[in-house]
């Protein structure tokens, strides 16, 4: 039977437990056991999809098109599965099933309520993911913290869940925060201990409790927790503050998380964790490493907030350590190259990214770092609406205005080398209806896309994720290839412009899909490998000689 582990949060919120869900994931996976993991947002959208990147960070977009939490994104680099629709549940979703049901008439001409109907519904997603993942194991994250009024009806759904499936087959853990006064340079354990009366008010007792700390965490304070916890003192696991979330796995494993787990849960290893973990403690020593560094523009118009470039980030991390280098982020506002500051921010730079986004603000800004690169010869990388900015770029050299430009930003545009899809037209809701998901794209033979796969061992297919409603206008395609630019990567039917480069640069590639939401820390997406490389090579060229760095967080900001 499928085993549960269901993980909630107390004291504040974004302590981490999207990592800690992730990292248990780790430990168990290092162990051969198959584990699946989800989360249960309790806001009301229906999923991330329409929220503001700066309310909600990035929206990380799975194989099957569903628009979901980042912490998914965890989930997926820790575990290395690729997750499903059924890995994000959000109280949005749960109200629009249980209204769509009342409305058939489901119910029966009953009083539809929070509980039974809502729990009943959240419960029933929850099995769903047991049965259709056949994993050994399903994570469950609890959005939000304890004491939220929105979180209820989740927590009381995974209190019943134990009733459901048995005590055997459940366990409850509870992160929570430790206090630190400075003034008596003591950790305090009284607010974890109202969190967890708390719980307990709403029906449950945690099993393990974790304990998120920036100080060292003694056995006198576990021993006290477990004691005013009512819990085992082995269940109490100390997670200190560390260099890189990439450790974490790694610390809860010599804490004795997975011990604990496999004993609670009565689950069988097939393999001994010691040899599961080995290329994840080589991949994490590689970060703590000495070595050089390479200086990434990232430019964008929410560089406020790094979570929202949280996969591009972590994919060059990713690709610098399989390359050999630290990857020093400068993360560099569109807005402001628009208004013509932070321009002499991109001197120096050994690689120029341009990730995704939508909407006019910044656009401006955004060519203005294509065409740098374009001139310049640094290595550029443009995910989705910066492949589009490289072709509104290009084109406009290639006319020698500043006319050509997207429909999504000029609509009446002369020459709107990107312009709408034909199916997104008549389209009138905003929400999940958007070129979503995996799409196969061929690859153009001896071109720098496919030697950056051929190098990864990847054969033409590749399946990329897309996210996008606007196109590459084949109305302009032979013009632009005449001016130099590549169409490296196609649709099978030849329909859709997926990957473009220039032909006469040392590597400026742009993709219309996201190629950060499939890269591993053990393996490197190949578009990131092949521009690391290329933008090492420029920095050996231009003679900078940093001295050796050790990353502090895996990557610099």
């Amino acid at each position: 039977m499928t085993k549960y582990i269901f993980v909630t949060g107390g004291v504040v919120s974004g302590i981490g437990k999207g990592v800690t869900v992730a990292s248990i994931g780790r430990i168990l996976k290092a162990r051969g056991i198959r584990v699946a993991a989800m989360k249960l947002d309790p806001y009301l959208n229906v999923d991330p999809g329409t929220m503001s990147p700066y309310q909600h960070g990035e929206v990380f977009v799975t194989e099957d098109g569903a628009e979901t939490d980042l912490d998914l994104g965890h989930y997926e680099r820790f575990i290395d599965e690729n997750l499903s629709k059924l890995s994000n549940v959000t109280s949005g979703q749960i109200y629009n099933d249980v209204i769509g049901k009342e409305r058939r008439g489901d119910y029966l001409g009953g009083t539809i309520q929070t509980i039974p109907h809502m729990t009943n519904e959240i419960k029933r997603h929850i099995g769903q993911m047991g049965r259709t993942s056949k994993a050994d194991v399903v994570l469950v994250e609890i959005g939000g913290t304890v004491g939220d009024i929105e979180s209820q009806p989740f927590l009381e759904a995974i209190r019943q869940m134990r009733k459901d499936v048995g005590h055997e087959n459940s366990v409850y853990i509870h992160l929570t925060w430790l206090v630190y006064l400075a003034a008596s340079k003591e950790l305090k354990t009284k607010p974890t201990q109202h969190s967890v009366r708390e719980l307990r008010g709403i029906g449950i007792q945690p099993d393990a409790i974790i304990v998120r700390s920036d100080h060292p965490v003694n056995s006198g304070v576990q021993e006290k927790i477990a004691l005013f916890c009512d819990v085992d003192v082995q269940a109490v696991i100390p997670i200190e503050t560390v260099d890189t979330i990439y450790r974490v796995p790694i610390k809860m494993e010599e804490a004795g998380m997975g011990n604990y787990l496999v004993k609670r849960l009565s689950l069988t290893p097939s393999m001994p964790y010691a040899a599961g973990l080995e290329d994840w403690r080589a991949f994490v020593n590689e970060i703590g490493r000495a070595k050089e560094s390479l200086h990434i523009g990232i430019v964008g118009k929410y560089v406020e907030l790094e979570d929202a470039y949280l996969s591009v980030k972590e994919a060059l991390l990713h690709a610098g350590l399989r390359e050999g280098w630290d990857v020093r982020i400068e993360w560099i506002s569109s807005e402001s190259l628009e208004k013509g500051r932070d321009l002499d921010r991109l001197h120096g730079l050994d690689g120029i990214v341009v990730p995704g986004g939508f909407g006019y603000r910044g656009i401006e800004g955004k060519i203005v770092a294509a065409r740098y690169a374009r001139e310049q010869k640094v290595p550029y990388l443009g995910l989705c609406l910066g492949m589009q900015v490289m072709t509104i770029e290009l084109a406009r050299h290639l006319l020698g205005n500043d006319e050509p430009n997207s429909t999504e930003f000029a609509i009446n545009t002369q020459y709107p080398v990107i312009d709408l899809m034909p199916d997104q037209r008549d389209l009138a809701d905003m929400g999940g209806t958007m070129r979503l998901g995996s799409y196969p794209c061929d690859l153009k033979p001896a071109s720098q896309a496919e030697r950056a796969y051929s190098e990864c061992d990847y054969a033409s297919p590749v399946y990329e994720r897309h996210r996008h409603r606007f196109e590459f206008n084949n109305a302009y395609r032979e013009q632009l290839q005449a001016a130099g630019l590549v169409i490296s990567g196609h649709s099978p039917d030849g329909r859709l412009v997926e990957i473009v480069e220039l032909a006469d640069h040392p590597f400026m590639l742009g993709s219309q899909f996201h190629p950060e939401l499939k890269s591993r820390p053990t393996k490197p997406h190949p578009l990131f490998r092949g521009f690391v490389q290329a933008a090492a090579v420029e920095h050996r060229k231009a003679g900078r000689n940093d001295d050796l760095q050790v990353a502090s967080n895996g990557i610099h900001a």
